[in-house]
C-alpha cells in the first residue's frame, strides 16, 4: 500500500520519529473510506469507564458487546477504533488486522467525589498495546487540574516508551479541574492552549473539544482584541486550535461530545473541515444510535470530509 501525497505530507511533519511510529500513523491515515485523504474518523468507546455501562450502552444494548464496536468501525470504514484494554482484548483475535486500534491507557470515572482532583488512573501499558497489535496508545490529560503535572510526566514517559517500540501516541487534551471554570472548559483561549500543550508533550494525534467564543483568561483576551484574532465562527476557532498545534503540523481531531441531533454532528464536521482540522472522533453520537442509523451517520460524515456534502 503506497501512501498518498496527502498522507506523505503529513508524515513529513513528524521529523525525528521512528519508522515504526510513522508506519502506524500511515496505517491509520490510509485505512477506511477516508484512507489517503489526510482526514480521519475514529470511533472511541471509553465512555463505559467514564460514565458507566448503562449510561453508555442502555440506549443501544448491542453496545454492551465489544465485538459490536469493532464491527461497526470496520463496516463504517473508519480509520481507527479506540477503547480501554478489556474492550480491545475482547476482540483482538477475532478482528486482528481488520482495523487499526488505539489502546486507551488511562481512564477516570463518575464515582469520584467532587472534592477529588481531576485525574485519571493508568489502566494499561505500552506492552499491552504491543501485545494486542494496537497502532497507538491514547492518554487523557486535564490542563487546569491540580494534578496536571503528574499527568504530563506520566504521558511523557509512556510516549517515550511507545515510540521506542514503534507505537504512536494520541493525547486527549481536556481542560478540566480546579484552575478552569465550567465555561472555561470549552473557551477558545483555554482550548487552544490545551491543544498546544498536547503538541508540546509529543502527541502525534491531538484530540480536543470544539470550543466556544468565550475567553476565560483576561491576559489572553487582550491579545485576541489587540491582534484582531477571529474566533467568531466555529470554523475560525477550529483553525485557531489547529494553528496552535505547530501551525497545523500535527494531526488534530475533534470530539463529538454528548448525544445530539445528526444535523448538529454534520455542522460540526463541516466546521472542522473548513477550519483545517483532520477529522472527528465520535463515540456516543454513533454507538448510542441503532446500527443502521450509525452507519448512515458515518457515511454522511465521510462525504462531508471528502467535500461532497
Amino acid at each position: 500500500m503506497k501512501a498518498t501525497r496527502a498522507v506523505s505530507r503529513i508524515l513529513a511533519n513528524y521529523e525525528g520519529e521512528t519508522p515504526g511510529v510513522k508506519a502506524n500513523l500511515c496505517r491509520m491515515l490510509m485505512a477506511g473510506k477516508l484512507g489517503g485523504t489526510g482526514k480521519m474518523i475514529i470511533l472511541p468507546v471509553d465512555q463505559g469507564f467514564e460514565h458507566g455501562a448503562v449510561r453508555s450502552f442502555g440506549p443501544n444494548p448491542a453496545g454492551y458487546d465489544p465485538h459490536y464496536h469493532y464491527q461497526l468501525a470496520i463496516d463504517a470504514g473508519l480509520n481507527a477504533y479506540a477503547a480501554p484494554l478489556g474492550s480491545l482484548e475482547a476482540g483482538a483475535d477475532t478482528f486482528a488486522g481488520q482495523i487499526p486500534t488505539i489502546l486507551k491507557v488511562n481512564s477516570a470515572n463518575s464515582l469520584m467525589s467532587d472534592t477529588a482532583a481531576k485525574n485519571q488512573a493508568i489502566t494499561a501499558s505500552v506492552d499491552d498495546a504491543l501485545r494486542i497489535g494496537a497502532s497507538a496508545i491514547g492518554f487523557t490529560i486535564y490542563p487546569g487540574s491540580d494534578v496536571m503535572f503528574d499527568m504530563f510526566e506520566e504521558i511523557v514517559e509512556m510516549r517515550r516508551e511507545a515510540a521506542s517500540k514503534g507505537i504512536a501516541t494520541v493525547i486527549w487534551s481536556y481542560p478540566r479541574g480546579e484552575g478552569v471554570t465550567k465555561d472555561g472548559e470549552t473557551a477558545i483561549d483555554v482550548g487552544s492552549y490545551a491543544a498546544h500543550i498536547a503538541a508540546l508533550l509529543g502527541a502525534h494525534i491531538i484530540k480536543i473539544k470544539l470550543t466556544t467564543d468565550h475567553i476565560m483568561q483576561d491576559e489572553a483576551r487582550k491579545v485576541y482584541e489587540s491582534e484582531g484574532i477571529d474566533v467568531s465562527t466555529l470554523s475560525a476557532r477550529v483553525k485557531h486550535c489547529v494553528d496552535a498545534c505547530f501551525n497545523g503540523k500535527r494531526i488534530v481531531v475533534f470530539s463529538g461530545g454528548a448525544m445530539k441531533g445528526s444535523d448538529s454532528v454534520y455542522d460540526d464536521a463541516r466546521a472542522i473541515r473548513d477550519g483545517g482540522g483532520n477529522g472527528s472522533i465520535i463515540g456516543r453520537n454513533s454507538f448510542q444510535r441503532p446500527r443502521d442509523e450509525a452507519l448512515q451517520l458515518f457515511s454522511n460524515l465521510v462525504d462531508i470530509y471528502k467535500g461532497k456534502a
